[in-house]
């Protein structure tokens, strides 16, 4: 059986707790730092007024050739991490520089709302047939 497929999750999402460990994840964020020896990178997003950092392990990405200040999206496991908190263990990591971030949040929370409004539907579509 096929693992879920990744939900997009806002950069503050993330490192709020909200997520299971282990838990499939897509994230966005520009390209702050990045330490070689220990796999590691960070990603930063602003919402706000407030900087939000996300630590991604990129053992499974590498060789991988880091432009600082660019854009990325990374697709990837949460995972708990001791002195970080939660991390995502990153599975594939793509430089994403130019992408308008305004017009991707609100593409994320749209498909959010198709997803919700096509659950309440299926329910309110079910529920007829259980009641017989």
């Amino acid at each position: 059986m096929l693992p879920a497929a990744a939900v997009f999750h806002f950069p503050w999402e993330i490192i709020s707790g909200s997520i299971q460990e282990g838990e499939s994840v897509r994230t966005f964020g520009r390209l702050v730092s990045y330490q070689s020896e220990e796999s590691r990178a960070t990603l930063s997003a602003q919402h706000a007024s407030k900087e939000h950092n996300v630590v991604v392990h990129t053992l499974f990405v590498e060789p991988f050739n880091p432009i600082i200040g660019a854009q990325y999206i990374v697709l990837g496991e949460t995972e708990n991490a001791e002195g970080v908190g939660v991390m995502i263990r990153a599975r594939l990591m793509n430089c994403v520089d130019g992408v308008n971030i305004a017009l991707l949040q609100k593409a994320i929370n749209e498909q959010r709302r198709f997803f919700r409004e096509r659950e309440c539907k299926q329910a309110k579509d079910a529920q007829p047939a259980d009641a017989m």
